[in-house]
């Protein structure tokens, strides 16, 4: 059988031919080392001339459009297309990645540059706003952002003798900005009368705020400030396309094709007209310019980089060529010299030498050029040209031999015969013509039959025969010359082919991928010798495969650099190097072929080699060369933890549904139970798909998780303390360093991560905003600082926070394929590693991005757990073979055979490794993994006396392995948690059902007791009572969904899932009496009250049967019910059934014939029920929830005394109601604790606790009931109701107005106020075409509307110099509809309050006022910084309109109260505006509240003006928002019908509502103001 491997040999990139000199500028320089660097495609080229050298760069994946060099000229800075482009910051010298900065710009970047520190990067983006974003690049973070303008900008720079001050141009504007906060503010040239409104095309900052600038007709405008000072008319004589600034002064270039340079005032120096050298052309424009001292790098629209040397300047050194803009698709390879010719649309052909790496002859066509060919002798060259005619030259002198035109469509291939007599020409007529060399190729034969455009032929060895592939797939055969279709395949078994360039045919099968039969590929050429394939896409793509490759989807290396389409590659004559040419990018690239024997050696060479070399990922063949994969990674690997509803949509689902309820909203309801739950203990552990997941903390308890709960477990106490801030699965735990804080991810649709303490169980800090879906690996950085984790979206992406910050610092996308695990290095925290599925990575940071690197071992395993050894570079592994890996960088040194089966966690020590693997033993290694130093079965027999339960089988899988207090903590995929002492006994400390749903639950009528019965085919007996043990176990023959006790408590009946039950004896659990009666689930069984006479025994196929437990007979079948049965319940007497089914019907029987009842829902109220399981009827109407469209309650429970029903439902909530409930959407106490569907819930006997079970998350957890009265007052875990009643009377009337008031922008800016009249330059105009016929032009353009050519009255007139206003006095105080706006200064000397747009200071002795005018609309709120490091610092929040953090976005001013000096502005994404500022304790933090629909309350550092926190504050208006007066995390909000008490923690803000419900009769009423009080 073929090999299926990818090829061992690989490919180097040697050399690109070309320049991108079109649609770009300002892309060429000189670094430090003085070599040149430039992009093409999407390679960024550093070249050394004096060596004639190139280095690559290939850290894009699409077209490189713009390029900037660092002030100190080492590291360049690269953007690029795409629809998620990013930048790169690479080092020109070693060629690698300093730092990617992404996820900010869409469409492309299209200009870049430093600072003069070069600590700040600016870019502007393709996308409509043009975007501007300032980076502190080396972090990868965002500084600012702001729409550019409306139109294309062309070239940005920063000032570099003000700080912070920018410069933009493009079309027809040029724009000077400020950077100030978070906020980019511009301040549109004016032009005037000195210059007309151009587009401006460059620009150069000198001293004292003076800007030249290059315009569109060749002037260069001079600005002083935002003015138009001056023009340099006639500098070039079109379009200056680059500005240059070096210490002598600067240099432009222009279209006209000509440089000059100018002095430091913009003096000329001398002018170079490049048109008029050797070298030089009509037409030839000039791209970019840079002046270093007396050298000058000229690029050239064409493609060409000129060197000139000052002092001799008529002779410029033409030192890179390559071709012109338009397609480049012909390709040929001379038979016995390492020579390349090319042919393009740009009309040329030219022919390379690939051994000087030099352009040594071209030549001008009439026609452009699609194909071309060498004939067998070297002499003449065929090119085929896009008007359906061929030339041939000689190649010697490039003279015409024939120009032959027979076709009126292109030419797309040609290929002499190996014998040298004949040349066939395929054109897309269809058809192939041949035609005799030495008969001055007459034509002698024709091939048809085809019905498609030719696209590539191959001659057999012999010249006899031709094959062809056509544009519809088809592979033809010719005989020659003749040109006859061979239809008889026979004759072909034994030909030989010269050459394989065809894409179709059995040899070549394996270049598409596996399921797609698309022809994305354009070119292939076969290495015979070799026995490799080259191919070439539409992606851009070059990848090497084996040939012949039979098999789809064979594997492949694949190499990156030209970005979009290739449209041909072929191998040099001796198979040295593969010439591969780019469509779009014209450009050529040369690759040095790196056999395999050579490439052992080449392992320890250049680190570009592993760069390029991508052992690619999507080359997974038939798996069948994998070994195959275990069960249990199986199982794991196709959980998706996708729900239907996220809980995060809950409050929008809500909203909608509250429409339809406003008529029920105004029935008074009942209130909520006095008497509430506590979470008590749970039992279960999630092994069974997760790892690593159980640690000590530094007091010695253990924590571990499972379902949304994180759980610390005192051992000594045998009790649990809960950190219940998830609202589902948690998926992953890790443990800091110093073991005091945990990190737990959950599942969710924008998932959070939550860092918690495990003392206070108060969360740190929260993370969100990043992952999808969920989180499935964590880890904590050696020092704490940093936190990695990954998600569980198909990219599984990796985020590297500072999760004290809640800052992201870097991302990446990890793999298609699941990771397991993700680790820090903790030797250098910019290190990590992943393993998963087929994947082990080994990561670097790079500002904003990570740069990953496959480990390199030959066929890549499935790994589940990994861990760094004793020095940083050392990597241990564990597979899902029991092997152990060990790395050393990212070369596989050595493999350990350490378990049977997977092993699925490995834990490093001082001195050595302990494993535990799927074969239930724990391993002691030494530290170089040589020796075992000793084993630990878990088996039944060494059990300790004192566990808390019994393991379900001998050597469980193990999932989780921790040390710590001398002992060896063991999570097992089966649920139990073990300690194992180093001498061998172990205890067993907690343990919950294993893998799949537990539905069944009953409680013992008299006794501390449940049973469980689950999926997992186990029933089990746990204690209730202090010492939270399993007593009993069983297996069944298969899974269960139901159990109840009998009456004495003796006997316990199970409701199977296959339509059998059985009773077994409640102590020892052995079977009394079976039966199989039913196909279909069991899903409820009950014994009748009182001497337990009768089972009633409902099954999933709608039918109830009714045993005489006595004489175990089927006494009475109920029928009737249209759907299967969900829930049961007696009547205290025993007669009466009450039924429940999933279609939401009710029904009643009669015992015990079962025959079918109708009883008024009046009457049913008044039957006294022995239990109450039931969902349905009008007593618990008020349990369904509002949206109960999405959720259903699936259980429900009566306590003993008839006063509380608790319910549990598919989102995980449990929730208690006061019985009856009658009326809808009663209010409740709710409880988050289960992750997704609450199967079953049960009060104990004496009502003491209440019981619950989930579906998915397996758990047992026992609540504790606290009834009324005895509670102490503590934060309530439970929230209030889902519908805010309506029933508190009216608002104040002010308080009614101010809620309805809509801000509209009344800035200037956009000219909003209705006008009424003419304005004079209006009246009396000739309506325009446009308007006589009733046209009307949208206003499209923010741009300002053109002016009207009105100056011809002004001639003669001399014009009044117009004064400037200053402002003396403002009379008047917004106090209509703002509150806290008035505040002292100064000890009492000052008042500071604000109206319209001013912030006004009055001083009250001597009744001055003084103002700060910077807000461009009305001021909305007002506060002081109360800290004494910030003497008045007062912050101001105005109206706006959207919030794109544009100049009319809504703005807080952060200023100084006396010196009226900015300190920093705040864009808010606050649409409408900001209604209340409030500085928190230490003065550094500004709390701000947006009146935008969500009202938003955001966290701002405002020094740095960065948002630290934003989240939606509350569906209605808030009127006020203040941080506590000692506190920096904690704040409150108030307004219409809400208090909310926030917590900051990272980047995440936590609320809880006000309560009110302890207080007897109050109301939830609107709140206006906030104070503080001490407690006492």
């Amino acid at each position: 059988m073929a090999d299926r491997t990818a090829p061992n040999c690989h490919l180097r990139l040697e050399w690109v031919y070309g320049y991108r000199g079109h649609q770009c500028r300002n892309n060429l320089y000189y670094t430090a080392a003085k070599e040149i660097v430039y992009f093409v495609a999407g390679v960024g080229v550093v070249y050394n001339t004096r060596e004639h050298k190139q280095k690559f760069y290939l850290g894009h994946n699409d077209d490189i459009i713009s390029l900037a060099l660092h002030p100190e000229r080492v590291l360049v800075a690269t953007g690029q297309v795409g629809k998620e482009p990013y930048i790169c910051v690479w080092d020109s010298y070693t060629v690698q990645t300093v730092s990617i900065l992404k996820d900010v710009h869409s469409h492309g970047i299209a200009c870049l540059a430093f600072d003069l520190e070069g600590q700040c990067l600016v870019s502007v983006g393709l996308d409509s706003k043009n975007t501007i974003c300032v980076w502190d690049w080396r972090r990868g973070k965002v500084l600012a952002a702001a729409p550019g303008h409306t139109d294309r900008i062309f070239d940005i720079s920063w000032d570099l003798y003000q700080p912070s001050k920018l410069v933009s141009c493009g079309v027809k504007h040029i724009k000077f900005w400020s950077l100030c906060g978070n906020a980019l503010t511009p301040k549109r040239g004016v032009f005037g009368k000195t210059g007309d409104l151009q587009t401006i095309l460059c620009l150069a900052c000198a001293k004292d705020e003076v800007t030249y600038s290059g315009a569109l007709n060749g002037d260069i405008y001079v600005w002083k400030g935002i003015n138009l000072m001056k023009t340099v008319q006639g500098a070039h004589g079109s379009g200056i396309f680059s500005m240059n600034v070096c210490e002598e002064g600067f240099a432009t270039g222009g279209r006209d094709g000509c440089v000059r340079l100018w002095d430091l005032n913009f003096k000329p120096i001398t002018l170079i007209d490049l048109r008029e050298t050797d070298q030089g052309y009509k037409g030839l424009s000039v791209r970019s310019v840079c002046w270093r001292g007396d050298h000058i790098l000229v690029g050239t629209q064409d493609s060409e980089i000129f060197e000139v040397v000052v002092h001799d300047r008529t002779k410029p050194f033409l030192i890179m060529q390559g071709h012109c803009e338009g397609e480049l698709w012909a390709l040929a390879v001379h038979p016995t010299k390492p020579l390349a010719m090319t042919g393009s649309d740009d009309r040329s052909v030219r022919i390379w030498s690939l051994i000087d790496h030099a352009l040594i002859a071209r030549c001008n066509m009439e026609e452009p050029i699609r194909c071309a060919a060498v004939s067998t002798d070297g002499i003449h060259l065929a090119l085929g040209m896009k008007d359906g005619s061929f030339t041939v030259l000689r190649v010697r002198d490039m003279t015409e031999v024939v120009h032959i035109k027979d076709r009126k469509e292109a030419i797309h291939e040609l290929k002499y015969s190996p014998d040298g007599a004949h040349l066939a020409v395929g054109s897309n007529d269809n058809s192939v013509d041949i035609y005799g060399v030495v008969q001055r190729y007459k034509k002698v034969g024709e091939c048809t039959g085809s019905n498609s455009f030719i696209t590539h032929m191959d001659w057999s060895t012999d010249s006899k025969y031709l094959q062809i592939n056509d544009g519809s797939g088809r592979r033809l055969f010719y005989r020659m010359p003749s040109g006859k279709e061979v239809s008889n395949r026979e004759e072909l078994k034994l030909v030989q082919w010269a050459s394989w360039t065809c894409v179709l045919g059995p040899e070549v099968n394996g270049i598409s991928p596996k399921y797609s039969d698309i022809n994305d590929i354009n070119s292939v050429d076969a290495n015979f010798n070799n026995q490799v394939l080259v191919t070439a896409d539409d992606y851009g793509l070059v990848k090497l495969l084996r040939y012949p490759c039979i098999k789809k989807g064979a594997k492949f290396k694949k190499y990156l650099g030209h970005s979009a389409h290739i449209t041909n590659a072929r191998w040099s004559h001796d198979y040295q190097w593969v010439i591969t040419i780019g469509g779009a990018d014209h450009s050529v690239f040369q690759w040095k072929f790196v056999p395999e024997r050579k490439s052992k050696e080449a392992v320890h060479i250049a680190p570009q080699e592993t760069l390029a070399d991508s052992n690619s990922e999507e080359s997974d063949s038939d798996q069948s060369d994998v070994p195959e994969m275990d069960s249990e990674i199986e199982q794991e690997t196709q959980h998706t933890y996708r729900r239907q509803v996220y809980k995060e949509d809950l409050p929008q689902l809500k909203e909608q549904c509250k429409e339809k309820h406003r008529a029920t909203a105004m029935k008074k309801k009942e209130r909520a139970p006095g008497s509430g739950v506590k979470l008590h203990f749970i039992h279960g552990y999630r092994g069974y798909d997760c790892r690593s997941n159980l640690f000590y903390t530094q007091t010695g308890e253990i924590v571990y998780h499972v379902a949304a709960i994180g759980v610390v477990y005192n051992r000594q106490q045998n009790t649990q303390r809960f950190y219940m801030g998830h609202d589902d699965d948690i998926l992953c735990l890790a443990i800091h360093p110093l073991k005091d804080f945990v990190a737990t991810g959950q599942v969710g649709r924008d998932s959070s991560i939550h860092i918690w303490d495990t003392e206070s169980l108060k969360p740190m800090s929260v993370l969100r905003g990043f992952h999808q879906l969920g989180v499935c690996a964590l880890d904590f950085s050696a020092d704490g600082k940093r936190l990695a984790s990954v998600g569980l979206d198909d990219n599984h992406t990796i985020v590297l926070w500072d999760w004290r910050k809640g800052e992201k610092l870097s991302t990446m996308r990890g793999s298609k394929d699941k990771i397991f695990v993700v680790k820090i290095n903790p030797y250098l925290p910019d290190k990590l590693i992943t393993a998963g599925v087929k994947h082990m990575k080994f990561w670097h940071k790079a500002g904003g991005g990570l740069i990953g690197r496959k480990g390199n071992m030959g066929k890549m395993e499935t790994m589940m757990c990994a861990v760094y050894g004793w020095s940083e570079e050392m990597v241990f592994s564990g597979t899902c073979t029991g092997d152990i890996c060990i790395w050393r960088d990212m070369f596989l040194m050595k493999t350990v055979k350490a378990h049977d089966g997977p092993a699925f966690s490995v834990h490093a020590l001082e001195k050595g490794f302990v494993t535990g693997g799927k074969d239930g033993i724990v391993a002691l290694w030494d530290d170089t993994f040589e020796r075992c130093l000793k084993t630990y079965a878990i088996k039944r027999a060494v059990l300790a006396p004192g566990s808390k339960g019994l393991l379900l089988e001998d050597n469980p899988s193990i999932r989780a392995i921790s040390l710590g207090h001398g002992h060896i903590l063991v999570g097992t995929k089966n649920g139990e948690i073990l300690e194992v002492d180093k001498s061998g006994p172990i205890t067993l400390l907690v343990q919950g059902h294993m893998e799949g749903e537990v539905w069944g639950l009953a409680t013992h009528p008299h006794l501390p007791l449940c049973a469980t019965v689950s999926d997992d085919k186990t029933l089990r007996i746990w204690d209730l009572s202090p010492s939270h043990c399993m007593l009993a176990v069983r297996k069944l023959r298969k899974g269960g969904r139901c159990c109840c006790f009998s009456p004495d408590g003796k006997a316990l009946a199970v409701g199977l899932n296959d339509g059998s039950f059985l009773i077994v004896n409640a102590d020892t659990l052995e079977d009394l009496v079976s039966f199989h009666h039913r196909k279909d689930i069991i899903s409820d069984i009950r014994f009748s009250p009182g001497s337990g006479k009768y089972l009633a025994v409902a099954s999933g196929d709608t039918f109830v049967d009714i045993y005489n437990v006595m004489s175990s007979k089927r006494v009475g079948v109920c029928k009737g019910c249209l759907n299967y049965i969900t829930h049961l319940d007696w009547d205290k007497r025993g007669k009466l059934l009450q039924v429940n089914t999933g279609g939401k019907e009710q029904f009643f029987f009669e015992a015990p014939r079962g025959k079918k009842q109708t009883i008024p829902a009046t009457e049913v109220e008044k039957i006294n029920w022995s239990t109450w399981t039931c969902v349905l009827g009008s007593s618990v109407e008020g349990i369904w929830p509002l949206i109960n469209e999405v959720t259903e309650v699936t259980a429900a429970c009566l306590s003993n005394d008839k006063k509380v029903l608790a319910t549990g439902d598919d989102l995980g909530y449990v929730k208690l109601f006061r019985y009856p409930v009658r009326g809808k959407y009663a209010k409740f106490k709710r409880y988050v604790a289960h992750s997704t569907l609450v199967t079953n819930v049960r009060w104990t006997h004496d009502d003491g606790l209440l019981v619950t079970v989930g579906g998915g998350d397996t758990c047992l957890m026992i609540w504790a009931h606290e009834p009324e009265g005895h509670r102490e007052i503590r934060q309530c875990d439970s929230e209030e109701s889902d519908v805010e009643s309506e029933d508190d009377g009216g608002y104040d009337s002010d308080v009614t107005r101010e809620n309805e008031i809509n801000y509209t922008i009344k800035a200037l800016s956009t000219n909003m106020r209705p006008m009424t009249g003419l304005k004079p330059h209006l009246q009396l105009k000739e309506p325009s075409v446009d308007e006589r016929q009733g046209v009307v032009r949208p206003p499209v353009s923010r741009a300002l509307p053109q002016p009207e050519k009105l100056q011809t009255n002004n001639v003669g007139k001399k014009k009044r110099p117009i004064e400037d206003l200053v402002l003396e006095l403002v009379f008047g105080y917004r106090g209509n509809d703002c509150r806290n706006n008035v505040h002292y200064l100064n000890d009492g000397a000052d008042i500071i309050y604000h109206t319209a747009s001013v912030g006004i200071v009055l001083n009250l002795t001597t009744s001055c006022q003084s103002f700060y005018a910077e807000h461009s609309d009305d001021i909305l709120c007002l506060t002081i910084n109360q800290h004494p490091k910030f003497p008045n610092v007062v912050a101001t929040g105005q109206v706006g309109d959207t919030g794109d953090m544009s100049a009319t976005s809504p703005s807080i001013h952060v200023w100084d109260a006396m010196t009226k000096q900015t300190l920093s502005v705040l864009r808010c994404f606050h649409s409408g505006g900001v209604c209340s500022v409030s500085f928190s304790a230490t003065g550094k933090l500004l709390l701000s509240v947006g009146l935008d629909p969500e009202h938003t309350v955001t966290i701002w550092k405002w020094q740095e003006g960065a948002k630290v926190a934003t989240r939606v504050g509350h569906t209605q208006r808030i009127f006020v928002a203040e941080f506590r007066p000692d506190s920096d995390t904690h704040f409150v909000s108030v307004g219409i019908k809400h208090v909310r008490f926030w917590t900051l923690a990272g980047r995440a803000l936590l609320c809880k509502k006000g309560v009110l419900s302890s207080i007897e009769d109050a109301r939830m009423q609107t709140m206006l103001s906030v104070a503080f009080g001490a407690v006492p």
